[in-house]
């Protein structure tokens, strides 16, 4: 089993460009801050030594393949 792998915002933007979503600063910011509930849109935590927001690479890449199994079990025939 690998490790886990903690990205910043700016590093999760690359992962997520690779994957051919290009989000610019301010909308991966808003992704990753709270709502009036307190809930994020990506699963960010604030790292506890350096006070930023991460998240686990495999967790962020995870959630856009979920999103994408559900939408194409969505799709109409």
């Amino acid at each position: 089993m690998k490790p886990p792998c903690y990205i910043g915002l700016d590093q999760a933007r690359e992962v997520l460009a690779d994957m051919g979503v290009d989000l610019n600063e301010r909308q991966m910011k808003r992704a990753a801050d709270k709502d009036p509930h307190g809930r994020r849109k990506l699963p960010f935590f604030v790292d506890p030594i350096e006070g930023k927001l991460k998240i686990e690479k495999g967790t962020l890449v995870r959630v856009y393949r979920e999103l994408q199994i559900e939408a194409e079990k969505n799709i109409r025939s």
